[in-house]
């Protein structure tokens, strides 16, 4: 009889050892899920932050391709009124030797 009771003892152990091992996994389970879902609303948060930056930084290089733009037609201009004036002193100069000789 004891016996009996003995093994009855050692199921029920062996059994509600097994119930609390299954319910620790099913709250570590729900643990894991919960972290994933903030997880993922991080990411979506970062993902719509990176889209704004990368947008920033595609104007900032527009922006600086103008500038460069507007700043070598400027050179350019300033380049065409430089060989103009050394194209006249050019002729001034040559009129000049012209009555000297």
């Amino acid at each position: 009889m004891f016996e009996a009771y003995a093994e009855y003892g050692i199921t029920a152990i062996v059994v509600g050892l097994f119930i609390t091992m299954i319910l620790n996994l099913i709250k570590s389970q729900k643990d894991q899920n919960e972290d994933l879902d903030d997880i993922r609303v991080h990411i979506g948060k970062l993902e719509t932050t990176v889209k704004n930056m990368e947008s920033i930084v595609i104007k900032i290089v527009d922006r600086f391709n103008k500038s460069d733009d507007t700043a070598q037609r400027h050179r350019e201009d300033v380049i065409r009124e430089l060989n103009d004036v050394t194209d006249s002193i050019a002729y001034l100069k040559g009129r000049l030797n012209g009555k000297a000789h």
